[in-house]
């Protein structure tokens, strides 16, 4: 989880109209963030209206639950690839992923144990880094 910028604009509607562009690279990544959480809000919203067991809290072991969220998010994107007359439309999007699973000295991928004050620093490094990148690329 990666938290916006505390203290700056934030809100979609913040952003709306002439003239209220994001100014630095802290409102440009909270105006993406906040665009990025409500398509995924949106997302949540057809899965549980498609699969109506997510309405509740199914009474299933957390492990089920788990391979249950796998099993339907197959079904629907198999559905919305192949079935013509599915009512969702096909989106397709081929963007390379730029994500990076960490590493350890010896080129490991075993998880590496920091305290919770580290984590915080290397998160705020992180989105710091990134909205710079976006501040630099969008200009």
């Amino acid at each position: 989880f990666l938290a916006p910028f505390r203290g700056v604009r934030y809100h979609l509607q913040d952003f709306a109209g002439q003239g209220n562009d994001p100014e630095n690279e802290k409102e440009l990544f909270n105006l993406r963030h906040a665009s990025l959480r409500n398509v995924i809000e949106k997302i949540f919203g057809i899965f549980k209206s498609r699969f109506t067991i997510f309405k509740s809290a199914p009474p299933f072991l957390f492990k089920t639950q788990v391979e249950l969220v796998l099993v339907c998010a197959t079904l629907h994107n198999f559905l919305r690839k192949e079935c013509r007359s599915d009512e969702f439309s096909i989106e397709v999007v081929d963007e390379p992923s730029s994500s990076t699973l960490p590493v350890n000295e010896d080129h490991t991928f075993e998880p590496i144990i920091q305290t919770q004050e580290q984590e915080r620093k290397d998160a705020n490094a992180w989105r710091t880094s990134i909205a710079m990148d976006m501040w630099v690329n969008a200009i």
